[in-house]
């Protein structure tokens, strides 16, 4: 008996569909594209439960004949080639003519069209690959799709979608997309009854941008508009100021159609790698126009990845294009002031942030001392110290957020004198050590009394600091055991739920895109649990109340989109540990730096802290805090014993 099997075309079409239909997205993506093609000017998508029940999409476009409709619904069938050849030069969005057919096999689709020389339009159903009817109706010109319960006759398929929010993201994504790569359609979002985007239609690219991200991104722009020979690149791109800390930004379009290219990114990051810090990445929307015969589109049905004929060449053109535009920009950050002196404002652009070891690497030790030594003279009792030190605690919250950035380095010794001891602290981030560090442990630091036993030698390099316990000596780095007296701080407020917060006396407005209020949505528990307080302000802005009190100063705006650019849009318990590892990021940024100046009473309270905690030989990232050498080992190195 024969063992291969020809399978039916309702089966062959089920299998095909799982390469076009993945998730709502996708449909919102084929019709939308169709939509693009038909020459529409307006396009409104409408979802219901992340469009698992409902997708609705219409378009102005030019319909379609009624003769057409049976076969726009079988594999293979397109209005946009004829033969191969037709591949090489296609220009459309869509062509392949799988996506109508696979869209009807896992869903009910009900379609109503109408053209411009007909007086009335079809309605047309069909469920599951089978034609359920066709009707004549009164309908205005272009293209009506309403898709139900996607994947009801393939219940596997559906258990593997994510919750309605995850998935009305994707497609809150994926609207921010199409938009930006066709402001000469008018899009219009709405999500759960809700208009999540609406743009105007007007060609103009920068008046979408700002619909699309809010005016923190469009007033930071930087115009590009570069012909050379077959390559017109034409959009924008973003000062330094507006980078993220992900590639989220990064939009770019081959003749109109989004793609993801490895040439294009590698050719962007490399432009801005002088400008942006690691791990930091551009703003960009932009177009190239190419010639049609220079790339093969045909690589893949969801036709987000593309071939070059000449990559190096695509790379040449597009690194000089960029270079050009940043080079020939003001790229300065532009910083406002409230004429109110006393109270200024916070402002709320985004800086950019230095790499953790640059001020470890390059530190400034003149103007450390000098702002430190007005706050904590060398002779200043602990109690004084702390005195001066609540009063600057106190000050700090009027000044504005680029002078807590620069107080913050100056006072972080101070900080340490404010004494917080921590009975339980955080993990371990180095478990090959972690035999001998117990033990080690036990034997010196079991209390208050017998870790003031040890004696302060001196300090080496600025840096290093030599301590003298029994038969041993020390070498502690300062901004290492800064690092982890910080983070162990704020870890044991989290733990025992007594993080502090501080009230803002003026809101702070932040503008964030679709994709990101709902992600903030899905992850505000986690934002209330660290201290911030945050509301709607309507539109694209929230407004942030009140936010963590950490490292003894308020947390900035820029921690916050930081941290929300680091979680994505699904819900899961161990994204807590990304709020953990962004707070060792501020604690590296926050402690003092190699080659700052301290003093013997400052280091003393430093080391006072740093001895008691639970794990005191590493920093949060892994780097040692302590090394040390036995008496005996010292001996024996200037062979006083054999």
């Amino acid at each position: 008996m024969s063992k291969i099997q020809l399978l039916d075309q309702n089966t062959i079409n089920k299998i095909a569909a799982g390469e076009v239909v993945e998730r709502p997205a996708s449909i919102v993506k084929e019709l939308v594209e169709n939509s693009i093609d038909a020459k529409a000017t307006a396009i409104t998508v409408e979802i219901k439960e992340g469009g698992l029940s409902t997708i609705r999409i219409t378009d102005n476009g030019i319909g379609i004949d009624a003769s057409d409709i049976s076969n726009a619904f079988l594999r293979h069938s397109t209005s946009k080639i004829k033969n191969i050849e037709d591949l090489i030069t296609v220009s459309s969005l869509g062509f392949r003519g799988e996506a109508l057919a696979s869209i009807a096999s896992v869903s009910q689709v009900e379609m109503i069209t109408k053209t411009y020389d007909h007086l009335t339009g079809i309605r047309y159903l069909i469920e599951g690959g089978f034609e359920k009817s066709i009707e004549e109706i009164g309908c205005p010109e272009g293209t009506t799709f309403i898709i139900n319960n996607m994947f009801y006759n393939t219940p596997v398929r559906r258990k593997f979608l994510k919750a309605p929010i995850t998935e009305a993201a994707y497609v809150s994504d994926l609207m921010n997309k199409l938009a930006l790569g066709n402001p000469q359609v008018s899009f219009k979002f709405i999500n759960n009854n809700q208009i999540k985007l609406h743009t105007s239609g007007n060609n103009q690219l920068q008046d979408c941008i700002f619909t699309v991200f809010g005016k923190d991104i469009a007033k930071n722009l930087i115009e590009l508009n570069e012909l050379n020979g077959d390559f017109h690149i034409r959009g924008y791109i973003g000062k330094p100021v507006i980078s993220r800390a992900n590639r989220s930004y990064e939009n770019y379009y081959i003749n109109g159609r989004y793609i993801k290219s490895k040439v294009i990114q590698k050719a962007i990051e490399d432009a801005y790698k002088s400008k942006l810090t690691i791990h930091q990445y551009p703003f960009t929307v932009f177009n190239i126009e190419i010639l049609s015969e220079y790339i093969d589109v045909n690589v893949h049905p969801t036709k987000m990845d593309i071939r070059f004929n000449n990559e190096q060449e695509i790379y040449d053109v597009l690194y000089s294009a960029l270079t050009k535009a940043l080079v020939s920009s003001e790229l300065i950050p532009e910083v406002t002031f409230d004429k109110r002196k006393e109270q200024p404002k916070p402002i709320i652009g985004r800086s950019i942030p230095e790499p953790f070891e640059a001020n470890r690497l390059q530190g400034n030790s003149s103007n450390f001392t000098k702002d430190f030594s007005k706050i904590q003279p060398i002779n200043n009792s602990v109690s004084e110290a702390s005195k001066q030190y609540s009063s600057l605690k106190e000050s700090i919250l009027l000044k504005d957020s680029s002078n807590i950035n620069e107080n913050n380095r100056s006072m972080g010794i101070p900080n340490i004198v404010q004494r917080v001891n921590i009975p339980e602290a955080s993990i371990s981030n180095n478990e090959a050590l972690k035999g001998t560090q117990i033990d080690y442990k036990k034997e010196l630091f079991t209390d208050v009394a017998t870790a003031k036993e040890h004696k302060i030698v001196g300090q080496l390099f600025s840096t290093y600091w030599i301590i003298e316990f029994k038969d041993k000596y020390y070498i502690i780095d300062q901004h290492a055991a800064h690092e982890r007296v910080l983070y162990d701080k704020i870890i044991k407020g989290l733990k025992d739920k007594t993080a502090y917060s501080q009230k803002l006396l003026q809101p702070l407005i932040v503008h964030l895109s679709m994709k990101e209020k709902i992600r903030l949505d899905l992850h505000q528990h986690l934002f209330l649990e660290i201290g911030f307080e945050i509301e709607d302000f309507g539109g694209d802005a929230i407004a942030i109340r009140s936010v963590p009190y950490i490292f003894d100063r308020p947390m900035h705006p820029n921690d916050f989109v930081t941290i929300l650019d680091r979680l994505d849009n699904e819900y899961k318990e161990e994204k807590y540990g990304i709020l953990i590892n962004e707070i060792a990021s501020m604690a590296c940024k926050a402690a003092v730096k190699a080659h700052d100046h301290m003093t013997s009473l400052e280091y003393q309270q430093l080391i006072d802290e740093l001895l008691l905690l639970e794990n005191p030989f590493n920093c949060p990232h892994g780097r040692p805090t302590i090394i040390s050498m036995t008496k005996y080992e010292l001996e024996k190195k200037f062979k006083r014993i054999q």
